[in-house]
């Protein structure tokens, strides 16, 4: 744990004011208050309101950002609660931790046996402070908010109209074409390092993706129906050729062989790239999730997502354009660099899972390029929720952000 922001002085029993056998220390000045004749008192060392503690053991980590931060918590028997203006969570009934509520902007809790109580709850809802739940797999169990961030019915009827109009075909086809720019612009980005038939490899495909693109723009319907089949078939395209290339890319001691997605199913991924791929996914879709449900549209109503119980189908269809820029280039990037990680039992360890979602978090905290300024990532999430909701109220056209290499 850091050390308090100050100390008592080893000289402190032995010092008596000049001419006085009693009296009180003044921490400001440093001197005796002869006017005060109270008994000598002990300083305790109870931390500054503000003050900032985290554990060495990283059981509490904190991501700061320009705008706010996260504060990340995973240990089982970990208990979160508040004092004062602070958030504090406790280990064995012992403060181990404390934030205050000022520099925060989301609390995630990622495992299993942590408590928390209503005080801190109702106080995190008043500030706007997102309150995410993850299962030990990265996987969202709930993303709890203020009702008040989502009070905007209209934009509701109007998202729940545009899946059989135009304004839905379109959102479709920006959807796909999104992501297959983003997956062209990555592999691009490897190619800058890379020499040869690799380089060839990498920068052949992202050509034929960006044709699939154009492909995808060109669909046409006028409902979500009416243009699915063909946009699936597109990225069914492009997703083959671009985890072909990924899987040329890696060390072969990752043993990534092709994409995988079992994190819904009892049996585990085949190998740890997979597993770390659908626990980066996991931190990315609670972020979206939150953006979606703060632009005050229906997470489990979507386009290219067909509907499903349980199924947030808005969520997945705008976590496609994020998933290049902020999971695959984080992970892919150190892996390449010589990263490890292991499997217990068809599961990430704590070290792996330390690993892939600091750097996850890391690069949502990150700023590019968008809509000609410099945001964090993070915020360009946001923006981007807002600029679906006015697209399919008919107010703006939607664009897909766009990785920039």
């Amino acid at each position: 744990m850091a050390s308090p922001a100050f100390s008592i002085p080893e000289d402190f029993i032995s010092r008596k004011p000049p001419g006085s056998e009693t009296g009180q220390y003044n921490w400001l000045t440093e001197r005796f208050d002869v006017a005060l004749v109270e008994p000598e008192q002990l300083l305790f060392p109870f931390p500054a309101e503000d003050e900032l503690i985290l554990p060495e053991d990283k059981t509490v980590t904190l991501l700061a950002t320009e705008n706010g931060a996260q504060l990340f918590v995973s240990g089982f028997g970990l208990y979160v609660g508040k004092k004062g203006e602070r958030i504090v969570v406790k280990q064995g009934g012992k403060v181990c931790a404390q934030v205050p509520f000022f520099r925060m902007q989301e609390l995630i809790l990622a495992s299993k046996g942590i408590s928390f109580s209503t005080d801190l709850l109702e106080n995190l809802c008043e500030r706007g402070i997102r309150v995410a739940c993850t299962s030990s797999n990265g996987r969202p169990v709930a993303l709890i908010t203020s009702p008040l961030l989502t009070a905007t019915v209209e934009t509701r009827r109007q998202q729940l109209a545009s899946f059989s109009n135009a304004r839905g075909a379109e959102f479709c086809r920006w959807v796909v074409a999104g992501k297959l720019h983003n997956q062209e612009k990555l592999l691009r980005y490897f190619a800058k390092s890379r020499e040869g038939a690799r380089r060839e490899k990498l920068e052949g495909t992202a050509t034929v993706m960006r044709r699939l693109r154009r492909d995808a723009l060109a669909v046409e319907g006028e409902s979500s129906d009416a243009v699915r089949p063909r946009l699936l078939g597109l990225e069914g395209t492009g997703g083959r050729m671009y985890w072909q290339c990924v899987a040329g890319m890696l060390p072969d001691e990752a043993g990534f062989a092709r994409r995988e997605n079992r994190s819904g199913q009892q049996e585990g991924p085949a190998d740890a790239v997979n597993a770390a791929l659908n626990y980066g996914y996991a931190i990315l879709m609670s972020h979206v999730w939150g953006a979606v449900m703060n632009a005050g549209m229906e997470p489990f109503a979507g386009f290219m997502h067909t509907d499903k119980s349980g199924k947030p189908s808005l969520v997945l269809d705008m976590v496609e354009e994020f998933r290049q820029p902020v999971v695959d280039r984080a992970i892919l990037t150190w892996l390449n660099k010589g990263g490890r990680l292991t499997l217990v039992k068809g599961m990430l360890d704590g070290a792996s899972k330390e690993e892939v979602a600091s750097r996850v978090l890391l690069r949502l905290n990150t700023t590019e390029r968008h809509r000609g300024k410099t945001h964090e990532v993070r915020s360009i999430i946001q923006m981007q929720a807002r600029l679906a909701a006015s697209a399919l109220r008919g107010l703006r056209q939607y664009r897909p952000f766009a990785f920039q290499w």
